[in-house]
């Protein structure tokens, strides 16, 4: 029972980052109906863009609480400016002049930016990982069982508590910001057709600009969290935690924020329970199968809407 508590935690810590990520996806698929598939790789641009200004400020373990805060507040602040620099400009590059083209068109396109950022940051940052010593640590003990002549801990590091607790809190802002804001009813809106919106009086081109920023701003705060987390990063890691969030995106219900976060937990758990209890060279086959069923018997996901094609 305590192993299972701990794995348990282990996986909503997991799950918390995924659903960070998987908001950003259908965020954009619920505005424009495609895919970004550079996403992920803007998570890996929070993520290294972490690392650096880490290392330029100095920041270790020991610095002291007050300065840890401070320094990490102005990582947030560096890294989600970044991100949304980029992911702004894959919306003007890759997705504003193609908008009105056939569906593939951007799909391409947006594979072509995925690695244009990959290379870039191999290129600029080296291949190799990039790990540091960890900076927020720390532990509370939950329970303790005797196994043998060891004590088997269930704990819950600080850092864990952040991710969970700062998951909770960016839900709730961004599905306020969707449902209570004018920003939110443009958003809402484009979802349903983007000529009349526009016909109305929206600047659509500017709602899906704030979309795709909001989104980076998500992903360069779950990189920022997942480096804290695993301490190290590199070029590649985007590839992998994009595709984990793709995947959580279209079980939850692709255009459903909760969706996002409900399936970036449900991806979250399998993977650390099939860890735990299985072989972990299939984690990854686990969660893609949970997928298959699911969309076998709910094609549109967990919370999912029917898409209703309009005529």
């Amino acid at each position: 029972m305590e192993y299972f508590l701990q794995q348990l935690i282990n996986g909503l810590t997991l799950g918390s980052i995924y659903g960070l990520i998987a908001i950003g996806y259908t965020m954009v698929y619920g505005i424009i109906g495609m895919i970004n598939f550079a996403h992920g790789d803007v998570f890996m641009v929070g993520s290294m863009t972490t690392f650096i200004v880490l290392l330029m400020l100095g920041v270790t373990g020991g610095s002291g609480p007050f300065i840890i805060v401070l320094a990490l507040a102005l990582v947030i602040a560096i890294s989600m400016a970044v991100a949304a620099t980029f992911n702004w400009a894959i919306e003007r590059v890759a997705y504003r002049p193609l908008r009105g083209s056939f569906r593939l068109a951007p799909l391409i396109s947006a594979i072509g930016m995925s690695i244009v950022l990959q290379e870039f940051v191999r290129i600029a940052q080296e291949g190799r990982a990039k790990p540091i010593q960890p900076i927020i640590i720390g532990k509370k003990i939950l329970m303790t069982k005797v196994v043998g002549n060891q004590d088997f801990n269930v704990t819950l590091s600080y850092m864990q508590m952040i991710i969970i607790l700062s998951t909770l809190v960016l839900m709730t802002v961004f599905t306020f910001i969707i449902q209570r804001t004018s920003l939110g009813r443009a958003q809402r809106a484009c979802e349903q057709d983007t000529k009349m919106a526009s016909l109305l009086g929206i600047n659509v081109d500017r709602t899906i600009s704030i979309t795709f920023i909001l989104g980076a701003v998500l992903a360069a705060f779950a990189g920022f969290m997942f480096f804290m987390y695993y301490n190290v990063t590199d070029f590649f890691v985007g590839f992998n935690a994009g595709i984990k969030a793709f995947t959580a995106a279209v079980l939850g219900g692709i255009g459903s924020i909760p969706g996002a976060m409900l399936g970036g937990l449900l991806i979250g758990f399998i993977e650390v329970m099939w860890s735990a209890y299985f072989s972990i060279e299939y984690k990854d086959v686990a969660a893609f199968t949970i997928l298959v069923l699911v969309l076998i018997f709910m094609p549109q996901g967990l919370l999912g809407k029917p898409e209703v094609e309009k005529i």
